[in-house]
């Protein structure tokens, strides 16, 4: 909402583009297509917004080039930024197609906007940087969430001088908050990156997340079930479909029944993967390659019995 109200701002314009599936918190302008818990309860448009305070907020599928040139072509200066999970995670999991996120940071360049990173889900998750280091695109604002505070509630968001220097006191945007500068967050997320700079933990989930892609691919070849596995970093997440899933449209054609059964099958079984297929699951650092094992194992079983 924060980098929202301050790109528009900073532009002077009004109009957003997010992508449908993709979930940005739960202020009234951005939930619209949404993903999350939204799309979970098979209410991704919420009661009680009013069309006006969406009127400015332009919804496309991800990974559309095609549907964003347009979308800049009929709103010409009128588009103060473009807010992206970089890689959504609230839909399931899919990736950026290459080139992807280099357009959108083209395009918005281009067009005098900013291009909002939402890493509240990947930030730390794909990186030290987050998904903006391990995709090399510097976007105009960054939103990051209670990752930074060791699952506390926090939430952050920063960007270029020039435009954070916009916000209040020094500039005309309000900007302020109950929980800011919580003593206790900070404390907890101070900790938590000391930890993450000071070990092989990133190392360490890169090769969980390649053990656990190996193996849940091989068990459902094996079992001759279609499922396209998308991981990314310490990120993951299973559909069932033959077909790749690049956006939203691709996550809805996945057969979501044959997940529920899968996701009771692995809890019987002692495993808990997150109970909905529009969620992204996630590797700690906690897991072992042991935990891996069972877990691939665990799903081996499963499919055969499917």
């Amino acid at each position: 909402m924060s980098a929202v109200r301050l790109a528009r701002g900073f532009t002077q314009r009004d109009k957003i583009i997010k992508f449908d599936g993709c979930y940005h918190g739960h202020v009234d302008s951005l939930l619209v297509k949404a993903g999350s818990g939204a799309l979970t309860f098979g209410h991704p448009d919420s009661a009680g917004v009013p069309a006006a305070f969406t009127q400015h907020t332009i919804v496309l599928p991800f990974n559309d080039v095609e549907a964003v040139k347009a979308a800049f072509a009929a709103n010409k200066n009128q588009i103060a930024g473009i807010i992206v999970e970089p890689v959504p995670g609230n839909a399931g999991l899919y990736l950026p197609k290459p080139g992807y996120l280099e357009f959108l940071s083209g395009i918005t360049k281009a067009n005098g906007a900013l291009l909002i990173f939402d890493e509240v889900m990947t930030g730390f998750r794909l990186a030290p940087g987050g998904a903006q280091q391990r995709f090399g695109i510097t976007p105009d604002l960054t939103c990051l969430g209670k990752i930074i505070g060791g699952g506390l509630p926090v939430g952050a968001f920063g960007g270029r001088a020039e435009i954070m220097d916009l916000l209040a006191p020094l500039g005309p945007v309000y900007q302020a908050g109950t929980l800011s500068g919580n003593p206790l967050a900070m404390a907890a997320g101070i900790a938590n990156l000391e930890e993450l700079q000071s070990g092989d933990a990133y190392a360490r989930l890169e090769e969980s997340a390649e053990q656990l892609a190996a193996g849940m691919r091989d068990a459902a070849k094996a079992a001759k079930i279609p499922v396209q596995f998308n991981s990314c970093g310490s990120m993951f997440c299973t559909y069932f479909t033959s077909a790749p899933v690049h956006n939203l449209a691709d996550a809805m054609k996945s057969d979501r029944e044959r997940f529920k059964k899968f996701f009771h099958g692995m809890l019987d079984a002692g495993f808990y993967f997150a109970p909905s297929q529009f969620e992204a699951g996630f590797i700690s650092t906690a897991h072992t390659a042991e935990d891996i094992e069972r877990t691939a194992g665990a799903a081996a079983k499963f499919f055969r019995g499917l």
